[in-house]
């Protein structure tokens, strides 16, 4: 998962590139690089760390040139080193290229083109196009053919973009994002709209298949066949122009502190797609739900949602799992995708296998262009606005949401559906006074090695993205648990090392839940409480209001993200982008 972006226009590329790749971080941060086309060479500046860092000690923003490319990694093949860092020039340097996504075939290719004479410096599969561009361009010393030729050599997802010797820009995409921005002082192509969006809100969405020349004279598209292909020019949503913090320290706690909003808007623009949804669920043979991550625990609260309320037998499926039973998916039957990007890898798979097994696909999505968007028979906005902190928040609430309105569709009312209340219910989660009982209780866990998280019900998928919070912001190991099966192995790890969440409300799961807290506590673990009702069971309370049973997932993840963004502050970890991970997974 990485960011690309290049630049062609009037004015010098570096510094919008470098402030591009800013924006895009989240996609990736291991390393950083840009190169621009200046004075017929091209020049590559880059190295290890975050944008800033690395603009700080190379100086990637006074690079000259009004042609350039620029790259964020988040590393697959090859260590993160300044040699593996993006963009990757050709062996003569004719050519230099960023990539997105993974080339399969990259060892023959590799092995074949150093057996042609030319020589590779990294450990990437990336530096493979570079050299094969530059080897097809040598053939035919032209770009459009050289382009046509390299695509038909590679295998695997991918997307490129590609700076030449006489400065044009080339650019193709095979199963990975890439968008044309058109701009009055100039052209960009990158892999999200951030990267470019406060300099123009009219943009080309490149099609599978398809590669972009851009030069001096404007842009052409064609075909990996190299047929000319024209493209309608789409205004895109000037919300992703204010991805600001604020006053915020960081964006996840910025994305935290909008769920009272943002459970509002959710599916609020898409209102027929709701309604047809909700009349396709009805009639469907067989229903199916799928997610990678948080998508995934969005989708174990779904099972409940729809069994209880709805009467709908409805199976929950590991996207990145799919695969492996493929024959689970049939006719008439529908798959409901959850994803915040629509670019996950694991998700696209999944849907893909499904559509082709002649299902349809209803994706509950955030970015509603995104490559999920398009290959869905229904699509559902998020509607949450950008979220630049890799680990989900305001998503997951979104797509809950989303997931409760359809259910509250289906069965007529039935879940006393009340987002206002629930939305209260957050802001009084959000107060001054709870975060500060939640800051210090993140005090005491910047030394514990172990947190489990105990749900029973539908509280069980909640503690599951508990513990997942916890493991991607502050790096403690840390399990989700079913309540009822602590004696079922799990109770052997309770010591007075161990720091145990017991999400317990006052409902039907609640004295079930206590007693095992104090199974718990009588082997010397650390019990904190996540209630509306006080007990002397535990050694902290964090008090959530009370509300429906049903509503609880909305309210009680709230104070669990918080504790696990106060937990990373005290661990000086940063809370916006954890180590080794990337907002949206595009590689499998």
């Amino acid at each position: 998962m990485c960011s690309i972006i290049g630049y062609l226009g009037l004015n010098q590329a570096a510094p919008i590139i470098v402030k591009g790749l800013k924006r895009m971080e989240y996609r990736g941060y291991d390393s950083v690089g840009v190169a621009t086309f200046s004075n017929n060479q091209i020049l590559v500046r880059k190295g290890v760390g975050k944008v800033i860092e690395v603009n700080k000690s190379v100086r990637l923003d006074e690079l000259s040139g009004t042609v350039g490319i620029g790259h964020t990694r988040w590393a697959t093949h090859g260590m993160v080193t300044d040699t593996n860092a993006h963009p990757h020039p050709s062996s003569t340097g004719e050519v230099a290229i960023v990539h997105n996504g993974i080339i399969q075939n990259h060892e023959e290719l590799k092995k074949d083109l150093q057996q042609k004479g030319y020589a590779f410096k990294s450990q990437t599969d990336s530096e493979v196009i570079a050299n094969l561009l530059q080897y097809h361009y040598d053939k035919s010393r032209n770009i459009k053919q050289s382009i046509v030729d390299t695509v038909a050599d590679l295998k695997g997802d991918y997307a490129f973009v590609a700076v030449f010797e006489d400065g044009t820009l080339a650019a193709a995409r095979f199963h990975e994002p890439l968008i044309i921005g058109i701009g009055k002082q100039g052209y960009f192509i990158s892999s999200d709209v951030l990267g470019f969006v406060e300099h123009t809100d009219e943009v080309i969405y490149l099609d599978n298949m398809e590669f972009v020349i851009i030069g001096n004279s404007g842009i052409q598209i064609f075909d990996f066949n190299a047929n000319p292909v024209q493209h309608q020019i789409t205004k895109v949503s000037k919300e992703f122009a204010d991805v600001y913090k604020g006053e915020y320290a960081h964006f996840t706690l910025k994305e935290i502190s909008e769920q009272p909003t943002t459970i509002l808007n959710s599916g609020n623009n898409t209102k027929l797609e709701l309604d047809l949804a909700t009349d396709f669920i009805r009639h469907a043979k067989s229903l199916y739900i799928t997610g990678s991550g948080t998508s995934y625990n969005a989708a174990l609260v779904a099972k409940f949602l729809f069994s209880k309320y709805a009467k709908i037998k409805i199976e929950p499926i590991i996207s990145s799992e799919a695969h492996f039973s493929p024959d689970i998916f049939e006719q008439q039957s529908i798959l409901i995708a959850l994803s915040q990007s629509g670019e996950s890898a694991d998700v696209l798979e999944a849907a893909n296998i499904a559509k082709k097994a002649g299902s349809k696909i209803i994706s509950i999505v955030n970015i509603m262009t995104s490559s999920l968007a398009h290959l869905s028979s229904i699509s559902i906005g998020l509607g949450c606005g950008p979220e630049i902190g890799v680990a989900a928040t305001k998503s997951f609430t979104a797509q809950l949401a989303t997931l409760y309105k359809i259910v509250d569709k289906i069965s007529e009312g039935s879940l006393g559906l009340d987002l206002v209340k629930v939305s209260e219910a957050i802001k009084k989660s959000l107060s001054d006074d709870s975060k500060a009982k939640i800051q210090e209780i993140a005090k005491k866990l910047k030394d514990v090695s172990d947190i489990y998280v105990l749900g029973r019900g539908i509280h069980y998928p909640i503690a599951s993205e508990s513990s997942l919070k916890l493991k991607e912001l502050t790096y403690i190991h840390a399990e989700g648990l079913p309540g009822g099966e602590l004696k079922h192995g799990p109770l052997a790890l309770m010591d007075s090392n161990t720091y145990v969440i017991m999400i317990n409300p006052e409902d039907s799961t609640y004295s079930d839940t206590l007693t095992s807290a104090r199974e718990i506590k009588a082997r010397g673990a650390k019990i904190i409480g996540i209630s509306d009702k006080p007990s002397d069971v535990y050694d902290h309370w964090i008090e959530i209001p009370k509300i429906e049973e049903v509503m609880y997932p909305l309210v009680e993840i709230i104070p669990i993200q918080l504790l696990a963004y106060y937990a990373a502050i005290e661990k000086d970890t940063d809370p916006d982008y954890p180590r080794n991970l990337a907002k949206s997974v595009t590689v499998k």
